[in-house]
């Protein structure tokens, strides 16, 4: 399991590393892995310090809705959000030619193409 480093840690570890020190000797100082260094590195070679910021937990501003179906609505609002969102998902299905049949694992998509949506 690994262990979660705040941007601070992150940006000690770096500094340290581009100040000279060895990736081996700071991998095993701080017990990390090789790949977790390397991705900060080129984290921060494209953001800066900006880059080391988690962004685990947070929503893309691509995918602001996704998960939303996951969890219970705090209020009414929401609560229409995603019965809009639902109905959105099932409108495409259709137009697509797929229906569910099923639910949870036994969920199958069943194309309409071959029947009369007449």
């Amino acid at each position: 399991m690994a262990i979660i480093r705040s941007v601070e840690e992150k940006k000690e570890i770096l500094k340290r590393y581009f100040h000279g020190e060895t990736a081996v000797k700071l991998e095993s100082e701080y017990g990390l892995s090789p790949n977790y260094l390397y991705k900060w590195i080129n984290k921060y070679n494209k953001d800066g310090f900006e880059g080391l910021k988690s962004k685990t937990g947070k929503l893309s501003k691509y995918h602001k809705n996704m998960g939303l179906y996951l969890r219970k609505p705090k209020n009414k609002i929401e609560e229409l959000e995603i019965e809009v969102m639902k109905k959105d998902i099932e409108i495409a299905r259709l137009k697509k030619g797929y229906n569910v049949k099923g639910v949870s694992q036994k969920k199958e998509f069943v194309t309409t193409f071959s029947k009369n949506t007449k």
